[in-house]
């Protein structure tokens, strides 16, 4: 039993040092303006490692909920000192063409980039 408790002991020590997994990405839609029936602009956050590399799916919505407008955007790296959490979060603004009226617009999902 002791030696069960040491095993479960160091491998928390090892989790702690070695970090707590992969690093991850989050995104968090912050709201949206319909310019007309050509433009949506979508303002969001992203939660990441300064020094990481992102990008985020970005799509307006039509009522039917289908997809009218749609765009792909890098969130590149960053100093510690932009946005808030030591430079974690940041805030973004996109504008979006759209082939019709939407009637919202969000964040599809994010995801790191590799480095080179």
């Amino acid at each position: 039993m002791l030696v069960l408790a040491a095993v479960f002991a160091l491998a928390f020590v090892a989790w702690l040092g070695l970090g707590r997994g992969p690093a991850t990405v989050d995104s968090k839609d912050v709201g949206f303006t319909v310019t007309d029936s050509t433009q949506t602009v979508v303002d969001f956050q992203v939660t990441k490692d300064p020094g990481a590399v992102a990008q985020c799916a970005v799509k307006a919505l039509s009522e039917s909920y289908a997809i009218v407008g749609w765009d792909v955007v890098t969130i590149g790296a960053n100093d510690a000192g932009a946005g808030s959490g030591q430079g974690r979060t940041t805030a973004h603004r996109v504008a979006l063409r759209t082939e019709s009226l939407a009637v919202s617009g969000l964040v599809d999902s994010c995801w790191l980039v590799p480095a080179p």
